[in-house]
């Protein structure tokens, strides 16, 4: 099927007076770098799917020139073909253009949130999650307490059987979740562990930091071997990346400014995020900033100091791990990393480091496991399909322990282990970092 014609035009997509969107220069400069020649439909998941150009990014990459150009409207097919895009930018590593995708993505759904009708129970689901769970992490650890009562408890079984389909299938992914948030459990400054190399800060993010503290406090003293004075600022919030994907610009700058201003005020060298999706909206921030005045060169200064744990211990040389972990693992690379960041090598070269570990090649390790944010929430069917091939290709590894470095990734793929009946240990790349370095196990022991 050709370009020039997506399914979406024959869906009543077309024939308005106006625009729609009005991208910016950085969205319009990637539409006119895009060549048409198709090499992104065979790295995209949903055209793997579902076979239309509309859900390729060449064809969304139609509709959205359409909609900024006045001949596409804001109908039904065009919400749908912008909201199954995963977002995971596989498409702009496939690109000979380099058209950056995924910040196109981003700010038509921003734009078309705006405008497109919603009831008032699902304005208001959004708001609360966007605006009043991750925007608070009062709330959100509030939330986790009760969801681990309910793990303790087995009401969580009594509650997936009252939830929707989509929501009640997601219980197997959770983890067994901690007591204590690594905001109750990290200390505010961390000093570095023989001689100091560098003063950095740490993102803690929300859900690693509710669902997955103990990682989060792996870091820390992943780091603290490595050298690093870390510091962990009480005044950070989420990074945003959950509601600038769900297309609520505003409350990403909001967060943005007041995460900006947390960690210039803890006056570090750097600033460390162990989650992929956080990342890749961390280093953005100069981008989404870049048109307010009082903050485009504060974002700009912000953004140049972020680094993926990884990339950064790479970067100023890791200390030789002497502890030996004597296992053998895969890793999945998560989608914000390797084509958001492109930060590919770091994470393996750090594996490799570890003595008495053993990395075998996963299959297509940088294709999507599904999860993409609350993609596998709100496209639950589809985004199954999607983790299927993900697992096949675990299943031909033969492996036990999968490797990963990105929140919403260990999620999908417990719950995809779940769902195909195997036994298979999820792991952040971190926590095995942390053994090599002998860290403390106990709870907080950073």
């Amino acid at each position: 099927m050709g370009c020039s014609t997506p399914d979406a035009a024959r869906e009543g997509a077309y024939d308005v007076d106006e625009p729609i969107i009005h991208l910016s220069e950085r969205s319009l400069s990637a539409l006119d770098a895009c060549v048409h020649c198709g090499l992104c439909q065979q790295a995209c998941p949903t055209y793997s799917i579902l076979g239309l150009e509309a859900d390729s990014p060449r064809g969304r990459i139609h509709l959205i020139r359409g909609a900024q150009e006045g001949s596409v409207g804001l109908s039904a097919a065009f919400l749908e073909h912008m909201d199954l895009c995963l977002a995971c930018r596989a498409c702009e590593t496939a690109c000979p253009s380099n058209v950056r995708y995924g910040g196109v993505i981003e700010e038509v759904r921003s734009q078309v949130s705006e405008k497109r009708q919603r009831s008032w129970l699902a304005r208001t689901a959004r708001n609360w999650a966007f605006r009043r769970l991750l925007a608070d992490h009062r709330r959100l650890r509030r939330l986790t307490g009760l969801l681990r009562f309910a793990q303790r408890t087995g009401a969580d079984r009594l509650g997936a059987r009252l939830l929707p389909q989509r929501l009640a299938g997601m219980q197997p992914a959770l983890p067994a979740l901690p007591a204590r948030s690594g905001r109750e459990t990290i200390a505010p400054v961390v000093p570095a562990q023989g001689e100091k190399r560098c003063r950095v800060g740490f993102f803690l993010g929300c859900v690693m930091d509710t669902f997955y503290a103990g990682s989060n406090a792996a870091s820390v003293r992943v780091l603290a071997a490595n050298g690093c004075e870390v510091v962990t600022p009480a005044a950070q919030e989420c990074c945003g990346a959950v509601m600038i994907h769900g297309g609520d610009l505003k409350q990403t700058l909001a967060q943005a400014r007041r995460n900006i201003a947390a960690f210039e005020a803890a006056g570090v060298d750097y600033v460390i995020i162990n989650a992929a999706g956080c990342g890749t909206t961390l280093k953005d921030y100069g981008h989404l900033l870049a048109g307010d005045p009082a903050w485009a060169e504060r974002a700009q200064a912000f953004t140049a100091r972020v680094r993926d744990l990884t990339e950064f211990l790479v970067q100023i040389g890791p200390v030789a791990p002497t502890h030996a972990v004597a296992e053998t693992v895969a890793y999945h690379d998560p989608c914000h990393l390797a084509h958001g960041q492109g930060i590919r090598s770091q994470p393996r070269q750090l594996l490799q480091s570890i003595p008495g570990l053993k990395l075998v090649d996963l299959p297509e390790s940088d294709w999507c496991c599904g999860a993409a944010g609350i993609y596998n929430i709100e496209h639950f069917d589809l985004s199954m399909q999607v983790l299927d091939r993900k697992m096949e290709n675990i299943g031909r590894t033969g492996v036990r322990t999968i490797v990963t470095a990105n929140p919403p990734c260990l999620l999908q793929l417990r719950l995809g282990a779940h769902r195909h009946g195997v036994e298979l240990q999820v792991v952040h790349l971190v926590d095995l970092l942390d053994r090599a370095y002998g860290g403390d196990r106990s709870e907080g022991g950073a």
